[in-house]
């Protein structure tokens, strides 16, 4: 069998639409059989739909644990963004690969993938593992179930690696993240007579208020944590939805927030204090006009914030592949802060910048991509030279 590129493995890659809102099963059954040419078996872990799967195979001694590779096969969608380019065709540029998922982060898995044959040519000492995920955009859904899974197994992976683009630069942390919804239900009536209704829009406003004063006051020096940026815990409402016309009072609105939190704080503080003072403030107020009034507040999502620590054998690993002792922290989540609490230390190192995910026109740069490779075939030696 040849053994592709990691350029040509990225070319496929990109070349599978694997949107969130949509399956990955073509891009999963890819990779299974081009593992399976190369003599190794996968594992797929479905969705309860069975429209998508994780992929899971390792490769070396099956009697101890070993290194994870991860990444996410999912991509953000292309909708309503200016793209010059085909996004889902790779493309190259002066140097530059174009395509959506080249950065986040199909450029880390093409090099894996690649990788495979020189790590089936040594003598492992431990194996290495593929851990393939889906929805990772949406909130870090997929890679739950097949964590479940390898908590099941005898031998426990020792840490693992997650490729999101760093630039290659070893980062040891970064923010959690809670996502939750809030649904007011007012009462509606002409609004000419709108003090015999309740404007639920009104209230919504003062419990967005209510949210900005505590982002206001977690952004104080106190909380901070000079390895992030920024370097607190911080709230924002992304999404508002309320309103039928103007000369009705609104009987009904929602929004959508989140809490990006620094590893050690609690975001359910934030939803506690939000609910007593709905509670406590609005309710009361909302329920002396009409009784059937309500706010509700829903999780949408949520993953873990990570901090691993810097004398950690996952530490200094990747200072070993990276060549480099600065650690960093990244402002976006990951898988890591699953894969911590699932008793396997977590490090991210990728290529590619974020500064090009989610954009028009996403590209990664073929020098990234070469050192990815030259990383992994790091790895590779690493792992095959005795303990």
């Amino acid at each position: 069998m040849n053994e592709p590129s990691s350029r040509e493995l990225l070319a496929r890659l990109v070349g599978f639409a694997t949107v969130s809102r949509d399956s990955n099963l073509e891009l999963i059954a890819f990779i299974r059989d081009y593992l399976a040419g190369l003599g190794v078996d996968s594992e797929l872990i479905y969705n309860p739909e069975r429209t998508k799967a994780n992929l899971f195979a390792s490769i070396g001694p099956d009697d101890r644990g070993g290194i994870v590779l991860s990444g996410h096969t999912d991509v953000v969608p292309v909708d309503g963004q200016a793209w010059t380019v085909e996004p889902f065709v790779l493309s190259e540029h002066e140097g530059r690969l174009y395509g959506r998922g080249t950065a986040d982060m199909k450029g880390f898995i093409a090099a894996v993938l690649a990788a495979v044959p020189a790590l089936l040519r040594r003598p492992l000492r431990l194996p290495v593992h593929l851990a393939f995920s889906y929805d990772e955009e949406v909130g870090c859904l997929g890679v739950r179930p097949m964590l479940a899974r390898l908590q099941a197994r005898a031998h426990r992976p020792k840490l693992c690696l997650i490729g999101e683009p760093t630039e290659l630069r070893p980062v040891l942390g970064h923010k959690g993240k809670l996502a939750m919804r809030c649904q007011v239900r007012g009462a509606a009536c002409h609004s000419a007579y709108a003090p015999q209704g309740v404007n639920a829009i009104e209230y919504a406003a003062r419990l967005i208020g209510k949210l900005g004063e505590i982002g206001t006051r977690l952004a104080q020096p106190q909380h901070h944590d000079p390895r992030f940026d920024p370097p607190f815990t911080t709230l924002q409402t992304g999404i508002i939805a309320g309103g039928r016309a103007l000369n009705i009072v609104p009987q009904d609105c929602q929004f959508d927030f989140e809490v990006r939190t620094l590893p050690g704080f609690d975001p359910r503080q934030v939803v506690d204090e939000l609910q007593a003072y709905a509670q406590q403030q609005l309710l009361p107020g909302m329920r002396a006009v009409h009784a059937d009034t309500a706010i509700d507040l829903q999780p949408l999502s949520a993953y873990p914030g990570l901090a691993t620590a810097p004398d950690s054998e996952a530490a200094e690993l990747l200072a070993l592949l990276s060549g480099s002792r600065e650690f960093g922290t990244v402002a976006f989540g990951t898988e890591g802060g699953l894969f911590h609490e699932a008793g396997i230390p977590t490090v991210v190192c990728g290529p590619g910048s974020m500064d090009q995910g989610h954009k028009p026109d996403e590209f990664i740069s073929l020098e990234q991509l070469a050192a990815c490779d030259a990383l992994l075939l790091r790895l590779a030696d690493w792992l095959a030279q005795p303990a």
